[in-house]
């Protein structure tokens, strides 16, 4: 793919992504789901309110940055409601989730294509994270979830980029890398998956590169230039030049100070608990949430069914008589059968998407054990190329990072929900995209269809499913096609 035609492609990827999240954002003028929290919680800091939440502060404070920058325009002033302690239009507490949950996807292509520099793969990434729904859905109200992978994306893409240099620019983006690493778990604890991953990857890299040392005759060629013309090689192979004391400092102590400092006005307002006691009464908070069943909240569901989609979450629903009629945001719904308008904003992904992308993270495992395992078992030796491909490399990375991801959720006792899984899912589209690539690229005309016709099943999946991640309105036939779709009766 020639770069003129790379940058247009990402242009129309960005603005697909704004006009998804932008369209009709103040439709529903009240609270959807966790917005009674945050919204509120993000006016308390402009209104000087204290309060105690179970997450650390940055997703409020930068709800609260775009209430106070959306004040000072002269427009968003005609629907408003005081849900929030002040009075304010819904878009105010909405647009800034809309406007960085936008660059989800170009944050996605920029890793892709610096884990290989392909543009066809890493355009087809951003277009795949585009077309997701929980996305859309997430960045569209005034959650946190986003942040969470925002910053944690934003920091694997600077250690890429680091990588990728030396000297000077390397310690640059080392340390920019850090404080993204550090600024998502300052939005969520679980944003310290993105650096369990950080550091499986580097001790991967390691073992490759010692257990290579011992059992080759010839050194390996770690530490090569990658950026010399065209004999371009993942930038992966040189995590063995980073040492533990630079993995420590930069990856350790930099994520750590960054994230003391962002609870300093947080700290500042709510003077109850000091830096210590807050985060024992967040622990406590979360323990006492009880066990991950339908007794404790209709929507949890555990870690081994987010793959799947099993059970996404209904965030708003509201019906009215017909499409002319205001929808009701106060008190009590329609009697049975009057409700013929259904409005519903439900958390789920692009169902073609997930799977496949569950189906491509499989894929890539196969590969890796074809390469390493099965040599092992048959030599009773560990054998493994000296330098390997970028394939290899980028199906070691997207597993590593995915299984990164899920798995500290086994261990989970208290009640959790799908949108717990955006942090993992992003390699899924990372994976279905590289795989796609490998289809598009292929000499045999079957993978090359099932690459097209997996780039329009996604897209095609996007458009069904729209209404009800926008809150369109729908017909109950309608309604129930996306949401009871093949008779699958946990997605209500």
């Amino acid at each position: 793919m020639i770069k003129k035609w790379f940058w247009i492609g990402l242009t129309g990827v960005f603005l697909l992504s704004l006009t998804l999240r932008f369209w009709g954002l103040g439709r529903f003028n009240t609270f959807v789901f966790d917005e009674v929290y945050y919204a509120t919680f993000g006016n308390d800091y402009l209104t000087h309110v204290p309060f105690f939440d179970g997450h650390p502060p940055l997703g409020k404070l930068i709800i609260g940055l775009g209430i106070w920058l959306s004040s000072h325009l002269p427009f968003w002033k005609n629907e408003v409601n005081g849900f929030a302690g002040s009075l304010l239009s819904p878009i105010n507490y909405r647009w800034i989730n809309a406007f960085s949950g936008s660059f989800i996807p170009l944050i996605v292509a920029g890793i892709a294509y610096q884990l290989s520099y392909r543009r066809s793969f890493a355009l087809l990434a951003g277009l795949f994270t585009a077309c997701d729904g929980i996305f859309i859905v997430e960045s569209r109200y005034a959650l946190i979830n986003q942040y969470i992978v925002i910053f944690g994306l934003l920091g694997q893409w600077f250690l890429l980029l680091a990588l990728a240099h030396q000297r000077q620019q390397r310690r640059f983006w080392l340390i920019i890398s850090g404080i993204a690493l550090g600024a998502s778990v300052a939005t969520k604890w679980n944003g310290l998956c993105y650096l369990l991953g950080t550091y499986l990857i580097w001790i991967v890299a390691w073992a490759k590169h010692i257990a290579t040392n011992k059992f080759s005759a010839r050194p390996p060629k770690d530490g090569v230039s990658i950026m010399s013309g065209r004999n371009l090689q993942s930038p992966l192979q040189n995590l063995t030049q980073l040492n533990i004391f630079q993995v420590l400092f930069y990856l350790g102590v930099i994520p750590v100070v960054t994230y003391a400092i962002i609870w300093i006005p947080h700290l500042q307002l709510d003077t109850r608990y000091d830096f210590v006691e807050v985060h024992k009464q967040i622990l406590w908070f979360h323990e006492r949430l009880g066990g991950n069943g339908s007794k404790v909240h209709p929507y949890c569901s555990a870690w081994y069914t987010w793959p799947l989609m099993i059970r996404p979450m209904a965030y708003f629903y509201g019906t009215t008589s017909s499409i002319k009629d205001p929808l009701p945001v106060m008190g009590p719904p329609l009697p049975s059968g009057t409700g013929k308008v259904v409005y519903d904003v439900h958390a789920m992904g692009n169902p073609i998407l997930w799977w496949f992308g569950l189906f491509a993270l499989v894929f890539l495992v196969g590969m890796l054990v074809s390469q390493f395992v099965i040599p092992l078992i048959k030599q009773k030796r560990f054998s493994a190329p000296t330098v390997l491909s970028v394939d290899t490399w980028i199906a070691l990375y997207l597993v590593v990072l995915y299984a990164a991801n899920i798995l500290p959720w086994v261990t989970v006792t208290r009640c959790v929900f799908i949108y717990h899984y955006m942090t993992g899912v992003v390699f899924a589209f990372l994976a279905i995209a590289w795989l796609v690539d490998q289809c598009l690229r292929s000499y045999y005309k079957e993978f090359r269809f099932f690459g097209v016709t997996t780039i329009f099943l996604i897209l095609f999946a996007l458009v069904f499913w729209l209404p009800i991640y926008l809150g369109l309105p729908l017909s109950q036939e309608s309604y129930e096609q996306r949401i009871m779709w093949l008779g699958i009766k946990t997605w209500i």
